[in-house]
């Protein structure tokens, strides 16, 4: 589950279509890996509280199926000796019979307590956040880190939001599909998004997806990146400076298209600007996709001023370790806004609330440049309510239903 460092929800769709997975199998599976995924943090805690031993002690491999077995006991109801069986079945397919009777020792110790008598007797002498973050599968400097952006009692509903699978979203490409299309094949309209659809079954379903004129997308990204085109600036080149995995690219293809304008995505990975590439393939079988780069957004690949509108959205871990390298962000904020020509828009988006990731980065450039200005977010997007973080934009799972996108608006002066 962790070894390849590999995106849960782009691997698991075509894992799903390999194994011809549909219905209450796929259904299945999709909450195994990701409520897994979710609740890892706790389950860690459990287990080796469970095992008697830290979790350095298990090998990677065995570590993943006792998270998988706790899983399935402690929150799919599945029954203990099911649970148990197929974990322990599994083990000995995928790592060898001599680590058999360690899972099935350590998941029948998981199971002598519920996940809340669990949750009681480990949080026994920790302070309110401790608990918290232990109680909700979220780090402690998550935890600490929201509380600077919410008050007390939000707080929580903030991170139990994190833990609720959401729906799939899906994106219209501008001029290839209406949602009305997506609506009459079953779909949901969004709340907010003109381009968005919810969607209850496997995407791969719809046609729309399979030839590339619609995507899944979540609404708040897609939000963030029509608020990039609602403010004013003359036609012309667009950039999208970070733009694998190619979902935002793909909406501003179809933007810019409609606005007259052309777009460069570029990626400073190859298998990134491939999925990009992927992404925008209904536009290119028209003639009318954008040209895709591989290139290093700190030393450009193009001319600087050549862009009417650029978008930066940074690579973060989604609350994650680039808090800890903030100056990465600021050096491709900065060459967002030199790629931008004068009176042209440069977004600045992460998907992470972190105050280090978001206004931080934002005001630090500011404060040091003077070829820029703010254009106030909340302008942009009038239709949301609650997402004015002084003059960003913050979007949040528990208010809006959407990511935690973080996005700044910038307009170059001279």
């Amino acid at each position: 589950m962790n070894s390849d460092g590999a995106y849960a929800n782009l691997v698991l769709p075509a894992l799903l279509r390999e194994r011809r997975l549909t219905g209450r199998d796929a259904a299945f599976a999709t909450e195994l890996l990701a409520g897994t995924c979710r609740w890892q943090g706790s389950y860690d805690t459990i287990i080796a509280a469970a095992a008697g031993r830290p979790l350095n002690g298990f090998q990677p491999a065995v570590l993943d199926l006792l998270r998988l077995g706790a899983h399935q006991m402690m929150s799919m109801r599945v029954p203990v000796p099911a649970a148990v069986a197929a974990s322990v079945d599994l083990a000995a397919a995928t790592v060898g019979e001599r680590v058999t009777g360690l899972v099935n020792a350590v998941l029948r110790r998981v199971a002598d307590k519920t996940l809340e008598e669990w949750f009681d007797q480990l949080s026994d002498g920790l302070d309110d956040r401790d608990r918290l973050a232990l109680r909700s599968a979220h780090p402690r400097w998550i935890v600490d880190a929201y509380a600077e952006l919410l008050e007390p009692a939000e707080l929580e509903q903030a991170l139990a939001a994190n833990n609720q699978s959401p729906p799939i979203s899906l994106a219209v490409r501008p001029g290839l599909a209406e949602v009305d299309d997506l609506v009459h094949a079953g779909a949901e309209p969004s709340t907010y998004s003109p381009f968005a659809a919810r969607w209850r079954g496997d995407p791969g379903e719809l046609a729309f997806v399979r030839d590339g004129r619609v995507g899944v997308q979540d609404e708040g990204s897609q939000l963030v990146t029509w608020a990039l085109t609602r403010a004013a600036a003359a036609p012309g080149w667009w950039l999208d400076l970070c733009a694998g995995p190619g979902g935002k690219s793909a909406l501003l293809a179809g933007l810019a298209r409609l606005d007259g304008s052309r777009l460069v995505a570029s990626d400073v990975a190859l298998h990134r600007a491939i999925l990009v590439a992927a992404a925008v393939r209904a536009y290119a079988g028209r003639g009318t996709g954008p040209t895709v780069l591989v290139a290093d957004a700190t030393r450009p690949a193009w001319r600087a001023d050549s862009f009417s509108r650029v978008l930066a959205d940074v690579p973060c871990t989604g609350l994650g370790a680039l808090r800890r390298r903030p100056e990465s962000q600021v050096a491709l904020l900065a060459s967002a806004i030199d790629s931008a020509a004068p009176g042209g828009i440069v977004g600045y988006l992460t998907c992470s609330p972190h105050r280090r990731e978001t206004s931080d980065v934002l005001n630090e450039t500011l404060a040091v440049r003077t070829d820029v200005e703010v254009v106030p977010a909340a302008q942009l997007l009038p239709e949301v309510p609650g997402a004015a973080l002084g003059p960003y934009l913050q979007l949040w799972p528990h208010r809006h239903g959407t990511d935690a996108m973080f996005a700044g608006y910038l307009r170059k002066t001279r």
